[in-house]
């Protein structure tokens, strides 16, 4: 009978281990790879990717590859311009457009580059996209892709719920 409930426990848990963890609606991450600034997310399972805000954002060819050059567009920001490869070129329609249905709809292009985030005491690389975020409260949008990457599920009536980032 132990050896049956040995097993059992072995089987379940990779099952276990695979239960998601429960952050709140706004968390604080840390971007090792943007002078470690630590920033004020909003969790968003209903936007697709995460997005940053930048400003003075810049395409340009290094070596054959799509980079990107910005500034980090937060308040208390420095005016240190950061270099990144760009790992793709996301197409965004604004909710607005896809109101007026006899109007030809015009998509925003926007660089993504991959980015180590730290969450709590959890890093992970995921695709950010880059765009003026200034007039939001947030500077930093975690969307549901990124929420998967951290096994992330969002409790709306909680905020802050991960320690300061520590990775």
């Amino acid at each position: 009978m132990k050896s049956l409930l040995a097993l059992f426990a072995l089987v379940a848990l990779p099952v276990m281990a695979a239960e998601p963890t429960l952050y709140g609606r706004y968390e604080y991450i840390a971007l090792p790879e943007i002078g470690g600034e630590v920033l004020k997310a909003k969790m968003d399972t209903g936007a697709l990717t995460a997005s940053l805000s930048a400003k003075d954002i810049e395409t340009f060819t290094r070596d054959g590859e799509d980079w990107v050059r910005f500034r980090l567009g937060t308040k208390d920001a420095s005016n240190k311009v950061y270099e990144h490869k760009v790992a793709r070129i996301s197409k965004i329609k604004s909710r607005s457009d896809e109101e007026d249905e006899g109007e030809s709809t015009e998509v925003a292009k926007r660089p993504v580059v991959d980015l180590e985030l730290c969450l709590g005491d959890v890093k992970r690389t995921v695709e950010v996209n880059l765009t003026d975020r200034s007039n939001f409260n947030y500077p930093l949008l975690i969307g549901a892709k990124a929420l998967r990457e951290f096994g992330a599920a969002v409790n709306p009536a909680r905020r802050f719920t991960a320690d300061k980032p520590d990775c």
